[in-house]
């Protein structure tokens, strides 16, 4: 399969949100998320790129933007927390796991990066999955006052 990631900026986000096209890439059919979605998710890169980037990327399959991965908070004593997407067009063909795969192998040679975490909902068994086989495991569990029992993951990058 041939999936990569390609740092997301403003610009692509942008087009996302617009349905415009990007120079070389299309967008998986239905779109990627919903604008609002995407807006939600320009205005999180756009705060945390100024202290760390990048901030989000692009997962793509062939030429064809299939998700993305972005931070959802910024780093925290070397920890990247992310989380991802797939267009509901394109799941359950390892896209998420390819491109959670891609960020972390980009993260083990960031030395700023020593570990990267993730959370699942209890109920999330695709997503539990992913992280499984990008060689998270579980470190924890919480309760968040909007998404409900979480799982926390956590990749060491030693």
């Amino acid at each position: 399969m041939a999936v990569r990631i390609i740092t997301a900026d403003d610009l692509h986000f942008a087009a996302l949100i617009a349905g415009t096209p990007l120079p070389g890439l299309g967008v998986a059919d239905g779109g990627i998320e919903s604008p609002e979605a995407l807006a939600m998710l320009r205005d999180l890169a756009a705060t945390i790129r100024p202290q760390f980037a990048p901030a989000a990327w692009l997962i793509v399959h062939d030429a064809e933007i299939v998700g993305l991965c972005s931070l959802v908070a910024p780093p925290d004593a070397g920890t990247i927390h992310i989380g991802y997407g797939i267009a509901a067009s394109r799941r359950r063909h390892g896209h998420a796991s390819a491109g959670v795969q891609a960020v972390a192998e980009w993260a083990r040679h960031d030395l700023r990066v020593s570990r990267v975490a993730a959370e699942t909902a209890l109920d999330n068994l695709p997503s539990q999955r992913v992280l499984e086989q990008s060689g998270f495991t579980r470190t924890a569990t919480r309760i968040d006052h909007e998404d409900g029992a979480l799982i926390c993951w956590g990749l060491a990058l030693d």
